[in-house]
């Protein structure tokens, strides 16, 4: 068994898998790790949600890579509020800054007045398994920790992000060739609420869509 120590973004993929993905913030490296079974440290466990960032200690065996990992210390440090809608109309800031045939993504900054405050991100399907978008970032596939870190065209940390996908999680076609990340720093929130109120992503309330990504 080994140990692996430090920083963890924590993405709680679905209720239909038993167990939490852990994005390291320090290197991309991702840790399947389990969800119960902890004693003591359940309450702590059971606490963790979406967007959590914790430092924390895994024990585990490299060479298994289907084997969960286990975790033997956690702390949470703190958190990224995250809400999610999918099969919804993206936002005109988004429809606006499309490029056809783009296969980066593409950022346009929103002002509060007239301050930066957040950042549309739009990621082409293209480069994500499946081209499919919220499922991939429930499960940690997207890398955003430098972006929690300094919003683009911001340069202030992550408060809160919200992520609208275009269509359901099994959809086999896209209506967009897109999905669409909205990051706000903390002098953002009013803004922020007014997207939270126009797809249903009230915060504080788990928005994450139900889905088996096994059978997607």
């Amino acid at each position: 068994m080994a140990e692996r120590s430090g920083r963890f973004r924590v993405y709680r993929v679905v209720e239909s898998v038993p167990h939490y993905n852990l994005q390291s913030v320090d290197a991309p490296t991702l840790y399947t790790v389990y969800q119960s079974g902890y004693g003591e440290l359940q309450p702590s466990v059971d606490g963790l949600r979406t967007g959590d960032r914790i430092e924390a200690t895994l024990e585990g065996d490299p060479e298994a890579e289907s084997d969960p990992w286990r975790l033997t210390a956690l702390e949470q440090l703190d958190r990224v509020e995250m809400g999610f809608a999918v099969g919804v109309a993206p936002p005109d800031v988004a429809r606006e800054a499309w490029v056809s045939g783009a296969t980066d993504p593409i950022y346009a900054t929103m002002t509060a007045d007239d301050e930066p405050v957040g950042v549309c991100c739009l990621q082409p399907r293209d480069p994500l398994p499946e081209g499919a978008f919220v499922p991939n970032v429930l499960a940690g596939l997207v890398p955003l920790e430098d972006h929690f870190e300094s919003i683009p065209g911001v340069g202030d940390p992550a408060a809160e992000a919200l992520f609208f996908d275009p269509d359901e999680p099994d959809a086999s076609t896209h209506t967009e060739p897109y999905g669409v990340l909205l990051l706000f720093s903390a002098a953002g929130r009013e803004l922020a609420d007014r997207f939270r109120e126009r797809y249903d992503c009230p915060r504080g309330t788990d928005t994450r869509p139900a889905f088996d990504p096994y059978g997607i």
